[in-house]
């Protein structure tokens, strides 16, 4: 590698340590980074650097978590949480299922998985305590149903990955994407549920008994209505019609906010300006690098182990690792990319060995070390909350051990995408 190649990606690993170990936005490191080296070592205009600004993906995540961030607030959310629990009627050992479905139904609509878990971790913990079911079980159950749900036609990291595979020249099928992490989620949570069984943990003895949790739902008011209308409505415009779900989501915000016009101001600060900046940061970068040959250099030296099969399984691991500590959204930009030399040069199906990478990536926020699993511990109860973090970190590196592996067994050599 030519030195013109070696900084650049002594930059990006630079970056993704300072972001583990504080709490800066990668993103923002990102495109400080493009500035610097594409304006001072490659002589490029800011035109040039931003040529990569993946604005279609930014505006998505501005609409979906605009347009959440109002449903929320005016309780339609709360409102779907409470009529599914109560269609439990009693048997306690269905209300992790009936989270994961809660949590895979937001984040399939365009919710972002931290925030689908925000939304329900307390209600969902508050309950686990209360049926004493393990707190750590329903925690997994609610990030599991989140990334089930997170790489639908519909959400932010399901539009992200179809188009920086189809930048990159391999073009991958939205439905298979969502149904391979689907299945293996629900396969995920299938085997915690035997796994604690097993041990004779699912059911928490050690857990205290929390206050009575409100399951009591209204009649939903004009403006829940309304969201739910406009949700389905948004549905079939973006499936049906095959419009775009940035500007879909938008539109319905907006209606929304002229019924609401009092807090707008607090419905724009719920839009996911980290996220925006992350991915847009990372992109940008990453592309940047594609430029100056780092992505082919990095995969023809991976080529050279000879073995397809053996690369994609180490991208899995690599990849799956590196996010229980880091970011799976900044991974995924930086890691898709490296798999296009290998597909190009194989007979592995790119839409498996991209859903496949995209699974390792995000099982593994179940982390505590993740924005995900720490919001599971953050809803503990205070007297429990270091119990729950150390059996969810030993949970955890079982995931990071198994969870790679079977989503490459199950996805790349079977072909079955």
């Amino acid at each position: 590698m030519t030195a013109v190649q070696i900084i650049p990606l002594v930059i990006l690993v630079v970056m993704f340590v300072a972001a583990t170990k504080w709490p800066l936005n990668i993103g923002v490191m990102g495109l400080v980074a493009s500035f610097g080296v594409g304006y001072f070592m490659l002589g490029m205009s800011d035109r040039q650097i931003l040529e990569a600004f993946p604005a279609t993906i930014v505006l998505t995540i501005i609409g979906v978590t605009y347009f959440f961030s109002m449903a929320q607030r005016n309780g339609t959310i709360d409102l779907i949480v409470k009529g599914c629990v109560r269609m439990v009627r009693g048997k306690m050992l269905l209300l992790p299922w009936v989270f994961f479905l809660i949590a895979a139904a937001l984040t399939s609509l365009g919710t972002f998985s931290p925030a689908a878990i925000a939304l329900l971790a307390p209600a969902a913990i508050g309950f686990a305590y209360e049926s004493r079911i393990h707190p750590v079980v329903m925690g997994a159950f609610i990030v599991n149903g989140a990334h089930a749900g997170g790489f639908s036609p519909l959400s932010v990291a399901g539009v992200l990955v179809h188009d920086i595979a189809l930048r990159n020249g391999f073009p991958i099928s939205q439905a298979g994407l969502f149904l391979a992490s689907f299945a293996l989620n629900l396969l995920l949570s299938v085997l915690t549920i035997a796994l604690f069984a097993l041990l004779g943990r699912l059911r928490d003895g050690a857990g205290v008994r929390g206050q009575d949790i409100d399951t009591a739902t209204g009649r939903p008011h004009g403006e829940q209505v309304l969201t739910l209308a406009l949700i389905a409505g948004m549905l079939v415009c973006t499936l049906g019609f095959h419009m775009p779900i940035g500007f879909v989501a938008l539109s319905a915000g907006l209606l929304l906010a002229f019924i609401n016009v009092r807090e707008h101001r607090s419905f724009i600060g719920g839009i996911s300006w980290s996220t925006v900046l992350m991915v847009a940061g990372m992109i940008t970068y990453v592309s940047l690098l594609q430029h100056v040959g780092v992505i082919d250099t990095l995969a023809g030296e991976a080529l050279a182990l000879g073995a397809p099969l053996l690369i994609a399984l180490i991208l899995c691991y690599v990849i799956g690792v590196g996010s229980a500590f880091a970011s799976s959204t900044a991974l995924l930009t930086a890691f898709i990319p490296l798999a296009g030399p290998l597909l190009a040069t194989s007979s592995l199906s790119p839409s498996g060995t991209i859903a496949a990478l995209a699974v390792a990536a995000t099982v593994v926020d179940v982390s505590p070390f993740s924005t995900d699993g720490a919001l599971v511990v953050a809803n503990a109860r205070d007297d429990d909350r270091p119990r729950v973090y150390k059996q969810l970190m030993f949970y955890a590196g079982g995931v990071v051990l198994v969870a790679p592996a079977l989503a490459w067994a199950l996805l790349v050599p079977t072909g079955v995408m």
